[in-house]
């Protein structure tokens, strides 16, 4: 029998994903609304219509499960579509689609499951565009389409290492992990190379109702450039969210710059800049707003890049071990 037709397949926009902070979009899976064109750069609109930090819920007590989708280009960045089941005490890791060439593949994610009725979590990719996504199941199988969930989710803007260039796949960048770690929604608003905190982008930010704001911006900008910016970042989004919690993520050393005396400095001269906004901004009485220091985001081995800059999946793993304790206590408040 044709794979196909001894399945039944579910379009996951019928239900709707997790990650996505606006419904007026152009496309249904990108990350801004329609409105941002007009009032974001350029690379910053054409970067959002990756669906990075996008998920889907569903239940099943399928044996197996299914995918089939259509991108806009056969440019594969990352082992396509992790599947993560709940435990009823955490998320585990349970499939995961091949990294293909292809438009439009329909790939088992995973089969041989045990006998049992779950609850599961699916990520999109994080920089292909997304054009349509479908959950395959045997016919027979129940299947149950969960909404999104309704809490206010942890928002995240930043730059490529926010958006997850480098993960092995959507799940190991570090927004997820700790969506996954706090059992929470997540909005990824990272743009690869374009995080420099406009300030068309912090009132964006204000429009969603989020539980925490992460501003990790440090890497693409100079310090002439966080001077300019980031203290004025965050007054425009204090104001338009008077009691929402921010915090200010530092730019971690580069893994090599031990050894590159250049990169430390460039990196001390930033975090410096950085620093003296945020202390700024707390001496003249704004408040809920914390900080945290880059060295600690990577550890101290130069074992956490690829390339001296972007995480790998260790490096992702460290950043969400750092962040961890500090969303903890502002999710619980």
């Amino acid at each position: 029998m044709n794979e196909s037709k001894r399945l039944l397949w579910h379009d996951i926009r019928e239900w709707g994903v997790e990650g996505k902070g606006w419904k007026d979009t152009a496309k249904y899976f990108d990350r801004l609304p329609v409105s941002a064109r007009k009032v974001v750069p350029e690379m910053v609109w054409n970067l959002s219509h990756s669906a990075s930090g996008m998920a889907v819920l569903f239940e099943t007590d399928a044996s197996e499960i299914h995918a089939r989708w259509a991108l806009e280009s056969e440019i594969t960045y990352e082992r396509n579509f992790p599947l993560y089941a709940w435990t009823g005490k955490t998320w585990r890791w349970a499939g995961v689609g091949r990294q293909i060439q292809s438009r439009s593949p329909e790939q088992l994610l995973v089969g041989g499951l045990k006998p049992g009725y779950r609850r599961y979590l699916l990520y999109l990719p994080l920089r292909n565009p997304v054009l349509k996504v479908e959950m395959g199941v045997p016919k027979g199988s129940k299947f149950k389409a969960v909404p999104p969930r309704k809490a206010a989710p942890l928002v995240f803007y930043g730059t490529s290492i926010v958006q997850g260039g480098n993960a092995s796949h959507a799940g190991m960048a570090h927004p997820s992990i700790l969506g996954r770690w706090l059992n929470r929604p997540v909005i990824n608003l990272g743009f690869s190379g374009n995080g420099r905190m406009e300030s068309e982008l912090a009132v964006l930010l204000g429009e969603l109702r989020a539980q925490v704001y992460i501003l990790d911006c440090v890497r693409n900008m100079d310090p002439g450039m966080i001077r300019e910016r980031a203290e004025n970042f965050v007054r425009i989004l204090r104001k338009i969210r008077p009691r929402t919690p921010i915090i200010m993520v530092e730019e971690q050393p580069c893994t090599n710059s031990w050894i590159k005396p250049a990169l430390l400095l460039d990196n001390r001269q930033k975090c410096r800049a950085y620093r003296d906004a945020y202390t700024k901004l707390v001496k003249s009485g704004v408040k809920d707003v914390c900080y945290v220091r880059g060295k600690s985001l990577f550890g101290d081995d130069s074992e956490a890049s690829l390339d001296g800059i972007h995480p790998s999946d260790l490096g992702f793993m460290r950043m969400a071990e750092s962040l961890y304790p500090v969303l903890r206590r502002l999710c619980r408040t």
